[in-house]
């Protein structure tokens, strides 16, 4: 799904829309469960709701260590993992030079 419409406009909407779609698609589990969407859009952009939880996550991380870098750390981490998950789908659509050039 493209939101190249939305995000060219103002920046977060590709989060924030995904964030209403993971809402949508996990209405059933939500009724019995505590559901917090989280979408990350590729250049950093956090949905609000996901944001919002993760920093009350690193708040009570700080609570239980005493280190207030807590939440930095924790949206540190994530986004690394965001990266990561980035890099390996670039490379994934790469000819692989072993094969003959064929994926």
């Amino acid at each position: 799904m493209s939101h190249l419409a939305t995000t060219r406009v103002t920046a977060g909407a590709a989060a924030a829309s995904a964030a209403i779609l993971k809402s949508r698609k996990y209405d059933e589990l939500a009724r019995t469960h505590i559901f917090v969407p989280v979408a990350v859009e590729t250049l950093g952009a956090w949905c609000h709701e996901g944001s919002n939880w993760l920093s009350e996550i690193g708040r009570r991380m700080t609570l239980a260590t005493g280190d207030l870098r807590e939440t930095f750390f924790l949206f540190q981490r994530l986004s690394v993992a965001v990266q990561k998950g980035n890099a390996a789908s670039v490379l994934g659509t790469l000819p692989d030079p072993f094969c003959g050039g064929e994926n």
